[in-house]
């Protein structure tokens, strides 16, 4: 045992990252996790610049990960807010349909939802003034169960949490290089620092392809970052938005569409576009990492999905370059929105796993290998299901070791 560090090292300080450390010291006490951040805090990227919401799971097959975790995870996320004492609110959202070609896809993810055990009430035009007075459609779904919270917060109560069980959360550790030899597997640091460890976890985000690759598994995927741009309401105008408020989704691409979002600040965001980013932490829309960019395009899978998605992009792209664009999105929802009601706001990147095939991978995607568990694809509802989503990952560390 002195040959070790730690039992596991988790690569990655984001929420998902942070649950399974503290899940393992849940479940295995006296466990020795370190996890390896290569910012100066927890949640900088996914995590801590999404629209925190607390999503209920209408939208997910029956049966996948997401619909399991999601449903789970958002009673777990609201008791885990409540006991620390960490901002939250449970709001209910509507889903509109604006057109009538949109009911019969409304009235299906209603049924979904009664499926995944959700509770649900189908609105007619009159209903929706119920809940958003300013809001116009044809038809609403309204979820109870939605609500919204401050995800950097709750990452970081996990990371205390974690080193009150007498875990290690390491800051400026990003990793360069990791071996495999036997039973151990190490880990160097770009600081030049060795750890070994019985296990490793691999939580990157936005670059989990890359870390799988560092531990000689073929990840068969590739992360593809897309950016998602957001305007919010000038204060004046944000009592236009009581709570949440999404379109109907396409089905065929995993997105929500353009929505509106009173966060727990009180503030309203509206969005987001979803825009390839020209690199992995393209925050900026001139943002742009040569290396990165060049090995994104020389993947087959993005030219696939390119090509069976352009339409959609085209227009993600096209609200994205014109301000009125992006504001006619937004007025399908609330039609008394002009563009000097909207202002910037930061703007968060999405990693999302594309295969080979240029399909987009729409569920939670893990990968083994001996002593190593690869988180691949953790899109939304990600940090609402963070709860289940650590322990499930967790189990399967944990199973390896025994």
């Amino acid at each position: 045992m002195a040959a070790y560090d730690c039992d596991v090292l988790v690569v990655g300080g984001g929420i998902v990252g942070l649950s399974t450390a503290y899940a393992i010291t849940r479940a295995a006490p006296g466990t020795r996790v370190v996890v390896l951040e290569k910012e100066s805090a927890p949640a900088r990227h996914q995590t801590g610049r999404n629209s925190g919401v607390i999503h209920s799971g209408i939208y997910y097959r029956p049966g996948s990960f997401k619909a399991r975790f999601a449903v789970r995870g958002a009673a777990e996320m609201v008791k885990f807010c409540a006991e620390h004492g960490l901002p939250h609110a449970v709001t209910g959202k509507l889903i509109v349909a604006v057109e009538r070609s949109e009911l019969p896809r409304l009235h299906a993810l209603a049924q979904r939802g009664r499926e995944n055990g959700i509770p649900v009430r189908e609105l007619g035009p009159a209903q929706i003034a119920e809940y958003e007075p300013a809001v116009r459609g044809v038809g609403a779904i309204h979820v109870g169960t939605t609500g919204v919270c401050d995800f950097g917060a709750v990452a970081g109560r996990l990371a205390r949490l974690t080193e009150d069980a007498e875990g290690s959360v390491r800051y400026g550790a990003e990793v360069r290089r990791i071996g495999r030899r036997g039973a151990t597997v190490a880990v160097r640091t770009a600081r030049g620092e060795v750890l070994r460890a019985r296990a490793l976890v691999n939580c990157a985000g936005l670059y989990s392809d890359r870390v799988a690759r560092l531990a000689g598994d073929d990840p068969g995927m590739r992360i593809l970052p897309f950016r998602g741009e957001y305007a919010e309401l000038v204060p004046s105008r944000a009592g236009l938005v009581r709570g949440l408020v999404y379109p109907v989704p396409d089905p065929a691409f995993p997105f929500l569409g353009v929505h509106l979002t009173r966060g727990i600040d009180g503030r309203v965001h509206l969005g987001p576009n979803a825009v390839p980013a020209l690199a992995r932490e393209g925050y900026g829309r001139w943002t742009v990492r040569p290396g990165e960019l060049a090995e994104t395009v020389a993947y087959p899978g993005v030219w696939r999905m390119a090509r069976r998605h352009w339409r959609y992009g085209a227009g993600e792209i096209r609200r994205s370059l014109s301000r009125g664009a992006f504001t006619e999105a937004v007025r399908r929802l609330l039609p008394e929105v002009t563009e000097d009601d909207l202002i910037p706001a930061p703007a968060g990147v999405r990693a999302q796993a594309v295969l080979r095939d240029g399909t987009l991978v729409d569920d939670f995607l893990f990968a083994e290998s001996p002593r190593v568990v690869h988180v691949l694809n953790a899109p939304s509802p990600a940090a609402t299901a963070s709860l289940p989503i650590g322990r499930e990952v967790a189990r399967r560390v944990l199973a390896g070791l025994r």
